[in-house]
């Protein structure tokens, strides 16, 4: 049975306010993805959020953002899921991560919402046994600015290691559809950290 997720859920806000947050790193790598292989989202109201389809290693996957604003992402996945058919362990969620530093990408297999709010509703919604993306953003150094930290824009280092980490969590997909977990996860735990800025850009679209 093939290790490639029928679905991959980026985690993120709506609205152009909050394109360039730290938050929406899920969204940056969704649309990344169908950016690379000329794929465009559309609103999907039965889903609540935005889906298109892609090929990955010759398998078909479909992309959704959920455009219920973070803390409620459980029911957009939670509708995917029974609109699809699926299985919670078919479903992959990508969202950013405090505990990880930015450059860093991560893959896990189930486990708890580590904080994260989207996580959480996606727990409530629809169990805990779905694969996650961990994307590092970093930690603002004391909880009561975590709020104020994931809803603003990285600065210009922050933003390359960040890129850094999306390049290589979509090879790290790329190997996951191909070779299996396992390997995915050599890949990204193997990852050579960035460098140099290359690129001075947000995120797509």
């Amino acid at each position: 049975m093939s290790a490639c997720p029928s679905i991959i859920v980026g985690l993120g806000n709506p609205g152009t306010e909050h394109d360039r947050d730290r938050h929406n790193v899920g969204y940056w790598l969704v649309d990344d993805i169908a950016a690379s292989l000329g794929a465009k989202f559309s609103g999907n109201q039965k889903l609540l959020g935005e889906t298109c389809q892609v090929q990955l290693n010759g398998q078909s996957v479909r992309l959704l953002k959920p455009t219920t604003f973070m803390n409620r992402s459980g029911q957009s996945v939670r509708r995917a899921i029974d609109y699809y058919k699926l299985k919670v362990e078919q479903v992959l969620i990508v969202h950013d991560d405090l505990d990880l530093p930015p450059g860093m990408a991560r893959l896990k297999n189930a486990g708890g919402h580590g904080g994260n709010n989207g996580l959480r509703d996606i727990i409530t919604h629809c169990g805990r046994d779905f694969l996650r993306l961990r994307i590092g953003i970093g930690h603002p150094g004391r909880s009561q600015q975590v709020v104020g930290y994931v809803l603003r824009p990285p600065g210009k280092d922050e933003l390359g290691d960040i890129r850094h980490a999306l390049d290589e969590a979509r090879r790290g997909i790329d190997v996951l559809c191909a070779d299996g977990l396992e390997r995915a996860m050599t890949r990204l735990h193997t990852a050579t950290p960035r460098t140099d800025i290359t690129n001075d850009f947000g995120p797509a679209g």
